[in-house]
């Protein structure tokens, strides 16, 4: 059921129950993050590998406190700065949290949704939510609530309902080793604007197993349809005969059809292009085509966050 009720969104959590959620980066499934049972069920639903931690949502900064031992400078300077919003802080972890959300990690993944409805509802619960992306486990991310409709509708019982995301990409994640900053997801936050607040950060590479953080795994948001990665002159001369979806930044490409093209962003905005880059995944994989072929965008700000969404969703 999708709805807009914040107040039956919550009674569902309160028994347990999984809700889809709205956030300002990607709908996320929400349970109770200090009910194992529930997030069991967030594993189960999404067909999520256990060794695959989730992020917890919370509506405060002054909350943080419930679930780490400890916030170190650099991270408090950037929830003051850039919270809410879409960035995601990996701290040590107070027992309370359930190992069951970190995959067995000393550390959690915090962070404070920056979309209205997401903290009405956060505001209502005495815990936080663990919510990972609200799709099968390594497909595309939704950014509508009728994306998650289409996909989990009949395996839970609400869909908060909150338009489409304005961000359209997960959020960053950064954490610290010996107080050195290290971003572990590039994402809705730019590096660049994190690095304008705590100076220069270190960017880690995805992991192949048993990531340090959640969304770190190297094959991830990938369609059905298959998804390849580079020059797309070259890339259609070799899949000539095929029914090709493209996904292209700024100009369609003269010789595929209109219809079977994404365009991210004709101004050539990367913001806008964030907002657009799942919903298109989606729409081409629903065209029934052979291969969906796709191009990087300026490896700069947002760029550099769709560009690592591209690369994993065209990884094998």
């Amino acid at each position: 059921m999708i709805g807009t009720d914040i107040q039956k969104a919550a009674e569902f959590l309160q028994s347990d129950a999984l809700v889809a959620i709205p956030t300002e980066t990607v709908y996320g499934l929400a349970g109770n993050a200090y009910s194992s049972r529930a997030v069991a069920s967030i594993f189960d639903v999404k067909k999520r590998p256990s060794f695959d931690p989730l992020i917890i949502h919370t509506n405060h900064f002054s909350r943080l406190e419930e679930f780490v031992v400890n916030i170190p400078e650099k991270a408090y300077l950037l929830a003051q700065q850039l919270m809410p919003g879409p960035l995601t802080l990996l701290l040590p972890k107070k027992k309370k949290v359930p190992d069951i959300v970190t995959a067995g990690s000393p550390r959690v993944a915090i962070r404070i949704p920056n979309h209205p409805m997401a903290l009405q509802l956060l505001s209502k619960l005495d815990f936080p939510l663990a919510a990972p992306s609200a799709n099968p486990f390594g497909y595309i991310s939704p950014t509508t609530a009728q994306h998650v409709n289409d996909q989990l509708g009949n395996q839970i019982p609400y869909i908060l309902d909150g338009g489409p995301c304005n961000i359209g990409l997960e959020s960053t994640i950064i954490g610290f080793e010996e107080e050195a900053p290290i971003i572990y997801r590039k994402g809705g936050t730019p590096v660049e604007q994190i690095e304008s607040i705590i100076g220069p950060v270190h960017v880690r590479a995805h992991s192949s197993s048993n990531p340090q953080a959640p969304g770190m795994l190297k094959s991830h948001y990938a369609p059905s349809a298959g998804l390849e990665l580079g020059n797309i002159n070259e890339l259609i001369k070799q899949h000539n005969g095929q029914k090709i979806g493209l996904i292209r930044f700024k100009d369609y490409h003269d010789t595929i059809p209109a219809s079977q093209q994404v365009v991210l962003s004709t101004a050539g905005s990367l913001h806008e292009a964030a907002q657009r880059l799942f919903a298109g995944m989606r729409l081409l994989d629903q065209m029934k085509l052979d291969i969906i072929l796709a191009e990087l965008v300026p490896e700069e700000g947002l760029g550099r966050a769709i560009n690592d969404r591209l690369r994993r969703a065209a990884a094998k």
